[in-house]
């Protein structure tokens, strides 16, 4: 793990547990905090928190790409159905079809605490999140490294974005299709939820990705940590392929900072 710069009080602790939070309700967890490793057929954790203005059909993302037809090739050796393998296709076909997407978020962490923001992706490799007041805290990932700064504390941590799992989010392309990639899907009246599984020899963990089941869809993800606790990130207001400041990825290495 990176060095930290500046003090290490409690109040930047906790802003950087915020930061990690966050960081893990996208990225399955970073190294902050590594996963309990899953049992087989682990269900996908049921949505937190879902105030009805962040799933509303439609009106929750504007500037919505239209959905392409998609003719999805079908795999008896699949262990998913027919109809699922026809969802997960067109959840592809709408996960790739965009470059960048900014809006709104509300986290809520595991014991109901709530903290929101705006954020910024532009794939591959970037994203920022930039929390409201009174928090002064910044999560950006600038193509190769995640940073965690807190300007309250005066603290930066940093890791490297090919360590994290925030590289299926920011990837240039994802294939949600993919059996090895996603371990279980679960279908509810107006979301599909997806679970992606990290298993590897620095975290193992796993991503719930929330869809809208008409549409298609990103409205939220859920991170299960290590005491089986959820970290829910629901996003608003979002808006696709619009051109996105790159300078809003830019991460200013403290002098004093080892990366």
């Amino acid at each position: 793990m990176a060095g930290t710069t500046g003090a290490v009080t409690t109040a930047g602790r906790k802003a950087a547990a915020l930061g990690g939070r966050v960081l893990a309700g996208l990225s399955l967890a970073i190294v902050l905090l590594p996963l309990a490793a899953r049992a087989a057929g682990d269900p996908v954790p049921l949505p937190h928190l879902r105030p009805d203005h962040l799933v509303s059909p439609r009106a929750a993302t504007t500037a919505a790409i239209a959905p392409n037809p998609v003719t999805p090739t079908y795999s008896s050796d699949s262990r998913f159905t027919r109809d699922q393998q026809i969802a997960l296709a067109r959840i592809n076909a709408y996960f790739n079809s965009f470059t960048t997407m900014q809006g709104q978020f509300i986290q809520f962490g595991p014991t109901g605490e709530q903290s929101e923001g705006v954020f910024f992706m532009s794939r591959p490799g970037k994203i920022r999140f930039h929390y409201s007041a009174p928090s002064r805290l910044d999560v950006i990932a600038d193509g190769s490294s995640v940073a965690i700064e807190d300007g309250r504390a005066n603290t930066q941590q940093l890791y490297p974005l090919s360590k994290t799992p925030l590289r299926y989010l920011l990837a240039d392309r994802i294939d949600l299709t993919s059996d090895q990639l996603v371990d279980s899907i679960r279908e509810e009246p107006d979301l599909i939820s997806v679970l992606i599984v990290e298993k590897s020899a620095l975290v193992e963990g796993k991503l719930a990705l929330i869809f809208d089941r008409k549409t298609y869809e990103l409205r939220q993800w859920i991170v299960t940590d290590a005491q089986g606790l959820n970290t829910s990130v629901a996003i608003y207001n979002v808006t696709l392929n619009k051109p996105v400041d790159q300078s809003l990825f830019r991460i200013q290495v403290k002098t004093s900072q080892n990366r």
